[in-house]
């Protein structure tokens, strides 16, 4: 899809809203996005555990999520100073995760996403047939995150590694990202994000971090889910490899349909809050050399973070990227549907209160070594209200 150009003339202050076939039309490849989704996923994330003195707790759900998107009718001007004005086409958004075990709330997220024209200044503009677009999301923690990329047309099964190893094997269909892996590692970024595979048990000396090993059970002294609640069981779906690399609930999926007969297309978006970010290629393994890495640097990879004080301080978030599968479903002998996946990862700094460091900070803080914890979220959804 062609991006929209700029206007050749200063954009009305009075805007009146369309009919409907021009605001989707409007939205580009946005548009299949308008309407109400409703799914399962997982959520993983490692938080701070002052109560317990512990370095970690890791905190690991099965999911229920909603999530309602309605486009904005008019047209959003943006006035130019060295080039004509532009035109950003949006949808606002509301997501809302509960725990699927407890029904527990976990999270809510209202924000925005937007498609952009190509610019002259600054100079920018998609890869042939893609769109600019970003999400604006606000997180009632205290964070607000503005991510930017690009959407793209795709054809094919989505999510799943094109290589030898389908799941966790490789950078996942139509992503722009190697991993979402869950192992923690020190910062200062940009240090490589783990690859597909990598387990904590096996990339660090002695284990590394019990919590994220699932034979070791969770405990006052290895805090985990499903301490603490009710029911106190962890569900059998939560398996290692889940834990090592969340978005293979995902993959599992489109297997599954694959082997239905289902055949896909749609929409993929890749965004993220700042450029470049290096990945290693390989799983690590404690005591032999660094694996190789790569380095994703796309256009309008790039935005912000900002944190509430109380975050800065104690768990601030570092850097969020993530790709969304706009998914058109189908099959020779049953109806089409919508389907959208997302995996989203986000970095959490805080150190671990147990481990004592001399380095100077990002290395350690307070005198104690910080690390980068990977929150990774996943689901998939499928649209049920238009």
């Amino acid at each position: 899809m062609t991006s929209v150009q700029p206007p050749s003339r200063p954009i009305p202050s009075t805007r009146i809203s369309p009919d409907n076939a021009t605001v989707l039309t409007n939205l580009g490849l946005l548009a299949e996005l308008a309407g109400t989704w409703h799914g399962t996923g997982f959520n993983l994330i490692g938080r701070p555990d002052f109560q317990d003195n512990a370095n970690v707790f890791l905190e690991l759900n099965l999911t229920h999520e909603t999530l309602t998107f309605d486009p904005i009718s008019s047209s959003i001007p943006n006035r130019g100073t060295f080039q004509p004005d532009i035109e950003l086409f949006g949808l606002t958004y509301l997501q809302k995760i509960s725990d699927a075990t407890t029904g527990g709330a976990l999270h809510i997220e209202p924000g925005i996403w937007v498609t952009q024209p190509a610019t002259t200044q600054p100079p920018l503009s998609p890869p042939g047939g893609a769109q600019l677009v970003a999400r604006l999301g606000n997180i009632p923690h205290g964070n607000s995150i503005l991510v930017e990329g690009i959407a793209t047309s795709f054809s094919g099964p989505p999510v799943i590694s094109p290589g030898a190893q389908p799941i966790a094997g490789g950078n996942p269909a139509f992503s722009s990202f190697l991993s979402f892996n869950s192992t923690p590692f020190t910062p200062p970024f940009p240090t490589p994000i783990f690859s597909a595979g990598t387990s904590e048990l096996q990339s660090k000396p002695g284990g590394g971090f019990s919590e994220y090993t699932l034979t070791n059970p969770a405990s006052g002294t290895n805090p985990r889910t499903p301490l603490g609640n009710l029911p106190p069981v962890l569900d059998p779906r939560i398996t290692q490899a889940l834990v090592n690399d969340p978005i293979i609930l995902l993959q599992q999926k489109i297997q599954e349909q694959i082997a239905q007969g289902h055949e896909f297309s749609g929409t993929v978006l890749n965004i993220a809050s700042l450029t470049p970010i290096p990945f290693f290629t390989q799983p690590a393994i404690a005591g032999n050399p660094a694996p190789p890495t790569e380095t994703v640097n796309l256009p309008q990879f790039g935005g912000g973070i900002e944190n509430l004080g109380f975050l800065q301080t104690n768990a601030t978030t570092a850097l969020v990227y993530a790709t969304f599968w706009i998914e058109k479903v189908t099959h020779p002998n049953l109806p089409a549907f919508m389907q959208l996946q997302y995996a989203q990862m986000t970095l959490l700094n805080f150190p671990a209160i147990l481990i004592p460091s001399t380095a100077q900070p990002p290395i350690s803080d307070q005198g104690k070594l910080n690390f980068s914890w990977p929150h990774v979220s996943v689901a998939t959804l499928r649209k049920t209200f238009g």
